[in-house]
């Protein structure tokens, strides 16, 4: 049983307000080059979120540290992105016949630049709407290579893989569009050598992306509430499909025994009801 709601609420948004999340990255090369000079890079943020209106701008600092013993040749340019139903990130050249990447909207300082061992460098991105932009969200990717500065171009071309790659994501929400998304299924897999997982089809037929929150609650043959599992916190793209896998075990939790549970999701993507589904799930008696 799903049940869904296709309303949501408006609100305001600031002309230019930016969410950072900071991670880091170790680029891993083949044992060949680990074994010589790994690369080490850590780039801040790897995420940027923007709320803007049409015709206004917001200029973005990366940082970018270089933990490793040699100087490090990094090149940055904007490309575009997208999501594979579940969920692993897809990237290709800019295109500007895809009504929702602001690749076109980028301008990225500097192009290139060296970074000494121990270094640290700044990137910075500059993202204009054009005037009359239509409400919704938008997306590219500000891209980082890294090679050595003694790179051997002949060699490079032959063996890509020796070039280290990460990227910023960028998602710039234009106005205030409104989400409507469903529920379209809701499906209890057992991945190999793991605990069973819900896995919850997600369609956003809006034209802005959300994202998820909320909560898995499994009941026994009683009724009675036997865990709640946490939804992860994930995008959904505009007119787009995705599953999200929702673990029946939480972190450092145990599995369930075997028996028949009632499993019920809860999930928030900003819309004025929750997205509620609910199905089965069988856990077999060990042999």
């Amino acid at each position: 049983m799903m049940r869904s709601s296709a309303q949501a609420r408006r609100s305001s948004a600031p002309a230019a307000r930016a969410l950072l999340v900071g991670a880091a990255l170790l680029v891993a090369l083949p044992s060949a080059a680990r074994a010589q000079d790994p690369l080490s890079i850590e780039v801040t943020p790897l995420r940027v979120e923007l709320k803007l209106g049409a015709g206004a701008s917001h200029t973005q600092v990366v940082t970018l540290h270089n933990d490793g013993k040699k100087a490090v040749k990094i090149r940055a340019r904007v490309d575009d992105w997208y999501l594979s139903k579940d969920g692993t990130p897809q990237f290709k050249p800019s295109d500007p016949k895809d009504e929702f990447s602001a690749a076109s909207w980028l301008r990225v300082n500097p192009p290139e630049q060296l970074v000494a061992a121990g270094g640290t460098a700044t990137v910075r991105f500059t993202t204009t709407v054009p005037a009359g932009m239509k409400d919704g969200g938008y997306r590219c990717a500000v891209m980082f290579e890294f090679d050595p500065p003694d790179a051997d171009p002949v060699a490079k071309s032959r063996d890509v893989m020796f070039r280290g790659r990460v990227a910023t994501l960028l998602y710039a929400t234009v106005g205030t569009p409104v989400p409507s998304v469903d529920l379209t299924d809701l499906q209890v897999v057992t991945p190999k050598d793991q605990p069973p997982a819900v896995v919850a089809t997600l369609k956003n037929v809006s034209r802005t992306h959300v994202r998820t929150k909320g909560v898995l609650a499994i009941y026994d043959s009683t009724g009675k509430l036997v865990r709640e599992v946490q939804v992860p916190n994930v995008p959904v793209l505009p007119q787009s499909e995705r599953d999200v896998a929702i673990s029946t075990v939480p972190d450092n939790g145990s599995p369930l025994g075997p028996g028949t549970y009632r499993v019920e999701v809860r999930i928030d993507v900003g819309q004025p009801a929750m997205i509620v589904g609910e199905t089965t799930l069988e856990i077999p008696a060990k042999l």
